[in-house]
């Protein structure tokens, strides 16, 4: 375990980002290091050392009022999942130096109360390796896919925001299922990955070209599954496209996060009636008990080969706000994590 540092660095977050996140919108600060001579039973105090840049945390930065999700609280230190390690525990069961993985915020170091939960590192995996190949975004594909879209041999998958961490995975769990997948995403290099490392069966560069025209072109006999990462545009080109009896799997909209207000949804309800269409949002938390099981699977199935993932790791606590923002320009290859340094 390594010294601990003489100062708590913090990301507060300055104002209510109003489009696109900027640096400005968050103030750097530093406090003093939570007193380790003070913990309560339970309680414990980590050591963050990598943050997920995750785009449903733009949410977060809305005001109060949606109960669907929490809000933070201007001046107060950004919410974020981490890789942690414990350096004070008044907790059985978790002694000082085990690695975890919980919700803290941008900091150095955060106490956390006795009711906090934290997941032990399973031994033989790296803190990277729990936070992309096996993190959150990950059992959220799985979940999303295998729960929700109920995917079946000869189905057409279609998966938008296809090179990002959650969709890599879903696509390629689709290819296991025996789906044709399809894959969404922008950029040349992008699409030649999915169809490349990822061996989907064709891939739509949203950059170029119409993509509901594409996906007709591509799917003459209509997508069955849709997996949404992404809203807005995309989500209705692929509705206009979608077979009957589809399943929609609302998992992100990240391309209205940065629009203000509500999420817009379709604006053809007709055809999801006349398709007889489904459409269904879910948690990964929805899935909470199934957690382990996933956890083997995806572990059997990185194991065999049959699903690659890309880490994209950005050094330096002073860059964190420059490193999230990056999340919605799309320059981010695979999942996005900011390294405390």
């Amino acid at each position: 375990m390594e010294k601990m540092a003489e100062v708590n660095r913090q990301w507060l977050l300055r104002r209510r980002p109003t489009s696109n996140v900027t640096a400005d919108d968050f103030e750097y600060s530093e406090t003093s290091i939570p007193d380790s001579s003070s913990l309560r039973p339970g309680e414990l105090i980590l050591r963050n050392l990598l943050f997920l840049c995750a785009p449903t945390m733009r949410n977060w930065m809305e005001p109060p009022g949606n109960s669907l999700y929490p809000s933070i609280a201007i001046g107060d230190p950004v919410m974020a999942p981490a890789a942690c390690e414990v350096v004070a525990s008044a907790r059985e069961g978790v002694p000082v130096g085990m690695r975890v993985t919980a919700f803290t915020s941008w900091q150095d170091y955060q106490r956390v109360a006795a009711d906090h939960p934290v997941t032990p590192v399973p031994d033989g995996l790296s803190v990277t390796d729990i936070m992309t190949t096996y993190g959150l975004n990950a059992r959220t594909a799985y979940f999303g896919l295998l729960k929700v879209g109920k995917p079946r041999a000869g189905d057409t998958l279609v998966v938008s925001g296809a090179a990002g961490s959650t969709g890599s995975v879903a696509a390629q769990i689709g290819k296991i299922m025996g789906c044709r997948v399809i894959g969404i995403a922008g950029g040349a290099r992008k699409c030649a990955w999915l169809t490349g490392e990822c061996g989907l069966d064709a891939a739509v560069d949203y950059r170029s070209g119409d993509v509901q025209e594409k996906l007709r072109e591509l799917c003459p006999d209509g997508i069955d599954i849709f997996y949404d990462n992404v809203g807005g545009d995309i989500l209705q080109a692929a509705i206009e496209n979608m077979a009957k009896f589809g399943r929609i799997i609302l998992c992100g909209q990240i391309a209205t996060y940065t629009e203000g207000g509500p999420a817009r949804g379709p604006n053809n309800m007709m055809r999801l009636i006349y398709g007889s269409v489904t459409m269904q949002g879910f948690l990964q938390a929805d899935y909470e008990d199934e957690t382990d099981a996933a956890f083997r699977q995806l572990r059997q199935w990185v194991d065999q080969g049959l699903i690659v993932h890309r880490a994209d790791i950005r050094p330096g606590f002073e860059r964190i706000p420059q490193t999230f923002a990056a999340l919605f320009e799309g320059g981010n290859e695979g999942t996005l994590l900011a390294a405390v340094e």
